[in-house]
């Protein structure tokens, strides 16, 4: 699965129509509702506001008073090629007083959504194993400083008799051998769980 790097607005003119796809990462179906609420009251005066979103088990696409099937059905195959999830887009058409055709619809609906994806680009959600990594004070301040230079991720970092980091890694074995090596075995990892965590492609 993948995930859109972040938000943005991309627009094409096709025959004097300016379509403007706006996208937005989501985690719910309504916060993907709020978002196209938002996005249809900042154009209320558009032609259409069309809308397609994929957030867990839904999906869903409108074609907001265009032809049935030219719309928001090609955004959503946009979507679903890219393998995208926890998105939500809508492309906003201003008439420019040409039609297009249903096929042109189409290509235009589908197309401001392709390219707005390659402009905001795209992560790669990998499942992590979750750490709990408990070492002493005296080792706490080297083993920190070794965990960033490794580039491992480090969620969270609690002080108390001793300090407790929080890590994900894609594979829990190969961490477990770097962190003995790093401290000649005096500090050892827990597997508490799994994340999901959003990588570059």
């Amino acid at each position: 699965m993948r995930v859109i790097a972040r938000g943005g607005v991309h627009e094409i003119e096709i025959q004097r129509s300016r379509f403007l796809c706006a996208l937005a990462r989501v985690s719910s179906e309504a916060e993907a509702l709020e978002f196209i609420a938002g996005v249809r009251k900042a154009h209320w005066q558009a032609t259409h506001n069309c809308t397609a979103f994929r957030v867990a088990d839904v999906q869903r696409s409108s074609d907001d008073g265009e032809p049935a099937g030219t719309a928001g059905v090609p955004m959503l195959e946009v979507l679903v090629r890219r393998d995208l999830v926890d998105v939500v887009a809508v492309v906003t058409r201003y008439y420019g007083g040409t039609k297009l055709g249903a096929g042109g619809l189409v290509r235009a609906y589908g197309r401001a959504v392709s390219e707005a994806v390659d402009e905001v680009g795209t992560l790669r959600r990998t499942r992590f194993a979750s750490l709990s990594v408990v070492a002493s004070h005296a080792l706490a301040g080297r083993l920190e400083h070794s965990l960033h230079a490794a580039g491992h991720v480090v969620a969270d970092t609690a002080y108390g008799w001793s300090v407790t980091f929080t890590v994900h890694v894609p594979d829990a074995a190969g961490f477990q051998e770097w962190l003995a090596a790093q401290t000649g075995g005096a500090v050892t990892a827990d597997v508490t769980g799994g994340v999901d965590v959003d990588v570059p492609d």
